[in-house]
């Protein structure tokens, strides 16, 4: 069920993504600004560029006013002025005095204009006229005729001077449709561009969100190994920092949460467990030291009334005397050790390690100790597991644990350590080939200073606490052990809580 909620959220995601939504307002946009631009052109360019044209004929007739109050019509200077006016913007002019003398005719077609500027003169009217703008002195119309559109001024001055001016109107319309549909063409390709420019650029803003959300997922998770690494050069840096911070804040609350919350189940255990510990203890203790006691009582009291005499004699006592002594030592320290835990004087601190590489450094130290006795240690190389629980007293079950696989491991003589992740915890496993554990003896080896092997455990100087001290550490763990016996050997494993990363 949140496999397939995770899917249906990553195809909205997908769908509604920053780059996608970049992208859509960009092209947006500028499909938005080709659009008014076009409409624009369409309504208001025509009269933009009539109100252009009337600009021009207007400036011409101010050059022609001035020298109609000045009286310089015959000059060079204003043949030059207006001669330069018509030539820039395309106007025709043709001037006449009160005696209906021609004082300035234009070279393109000024001609032409005369007779039609003698007809307003007379009152002739012309066809095709439609007045534009009317002043003291002048008109100005839109005129039609076979050559074309046009924009006539006329009017009569100061002096008596009579005046005629116009400049073709191109087809407007039809230019405006020319630019409007070039201005589609650059417009989309444009908009077209600019999508892919902004679709490709927006990544670099893109990935850093998407980092931070994989981070976030993680930490979802309690996984809190990830770090926000990129550097976008914005705001989304400073969310990044936050993040690493939160991240490592979280991960220090969890542990103190999980090691109070695991105080807390064995304070309420421990209370009803402590009288009867502290009774068993010390009938247990009394009946483990009454043999190396006495052994020792009696070779002292052998030295000192001097039974043998001969140096040999005298030096296996000391060393029976010694030998018992340091397997008490060992037993007392284990014994204490066994004593706090089950007390609950050594706090159980729960924190975030690599499992394997714990392992592989105990068996690394312990090799001298395997190729003395000819075993053959083999493990899996795997990559880095990580667990939740105390490292110090992991590394001393795990210690326990091979510990007895070396000192019964026999037949092959093999060694096999195995880390498991199975669901939500992670089975170590050290098995040993050699005889099985009884079957009667199986439910007792746990308990303090049972021995399967009563021989063999003091042969090589064991106390029966050891894996009693797993047991109350794991307990401690609020986690599962165990024991197999298998065909050619014995399997003893603990489990972990694993910690999740996907």
């Amino acid at each position: 069920m949140c496999i397939v909620r995770k899917r249906n959220l990553h195809k909205e995601m997908r769908k509604s993504s920053i780059r996608r939504q970049f992208a859509l307002i960009f092209i947006g946009l500028m499909a938005g600004t080709v659009l008014v631009c076009l409409l624009i052109n369409n309504v208001f360019l025509d009269q933009y560029y009539i109100r252009s044209k009337i600009k021009v004929i207007y400036d011409a007739y101010e050059t022609i006013s001035q020298a109609a109050n000045n009286d310089s019509y015959g000059s060079v200077a204003f043949k030059d002025e207006l001669g330069q006016v018509c030539n820039k913007y395309n106007i025709t002019v043709c001037i006449i005095d009160a005696n209906s003398q021609t004082k300035y005719v234009s070279q393109n077609g000024g001609r032409e204009l005369e007779n039609r500027l003698i007809g307003y003169i007379f009152g002739i009217p012309a066809d095709n006229v439609r007045v534009v703008q009317e002043g003291e002195d002048y008109v100005i119309q839109h005129t039609g005729t076979e050559s074309g559109e046009y924009l006539e001024m006329y009017g009569r001055l100061d002096m008596g001077i009579s005046f005629i001016m116009r400049t073709p109107i191109e087809s407007i319309r039809e230019s405006a449709k020319i630019a409007n549909r070039f201005f589609m063409y650059v417009g989309v390709l444009g908009t077209v561009a600019g999508g892919l420019i902004i679709w490709f650029v927006s990544r670099k803003i893109t990935q850093p969100i998407l980092e931070l959300n994989a981070i976030s997922e993680r930490m979802v998770h309690l996984d809190f190994e990830a770090e926000y690494r990129s550097r976008a050069g914005n705001e989304i840096d400073l969310l990044g920092e936050n993040i690493n911070k939160l991240s490592k804040s979280l991960e220090q609350s969890i542990s103190e949460l999980k090691t109070a919350n695991n105080e807390l189940k064995n304070d309420i255990e421990k209370k009803e467990q402590i009288d009867e510990m502290r009774k068993e203890f010390l009938a247990n203790v009394s009946h483990e030291l009454k043999t190396p006691i006495a052994l020792i009582q009696g070779y002292a009291e052998g030295l000192q009334e001097g039974i043998n005499d001969d140096p040999e004699s005298r030096a296996f006592y000391c060393e029976v005397i010694m030998d018992e002594a340091a397997k008490m030592n060992v037993m007392v320290k284990k014994l204490l050790t066994l004593n706090q835990l089950e007390f609950g004087n050594d706090v159980v601190s729960m924190e975030r390690f690599d499992v394997l590489s714990l392992i592989r450094n105990y068996i690394q130290s312990a090799g001298i100790l395997t190729k003395q006795n000819g075993i053959s240690v083999r493990m899996e190389e795997i990559p880095p597991v990580y667990v939740w629980g105390d490292e110090f007293k992991t590394e001393e079950v795990f210690m326990n644990y091979f510990s007895n696989a070396v000192n019964y491991c026999q037949g092959e003589k093999v060694i096999e350590v195995k880390v498991e992740k199975k669901d939500d915890k992670v089975r170590v496993s050290v098995f040993n080939t050699g005889e099985p554990i009884p079957k009667e003896a199986i439910g007792h080896i746990w308990e303090k200073f049972y021995k399967v092997d009563k021989a063999r455990t003091r042969e090589y100087g064991g106390s029966g606490v050891g894996l009693s001290i797993v047991k109350a550490i794991m307990e401690s763990m609020n986690q599962q052990y165990g024991v197999e016996n298998c065909e050619n050997g014995v399997l003893f494993w603990f489990e972990l809580e694993a910690v999740q990363t996907d």
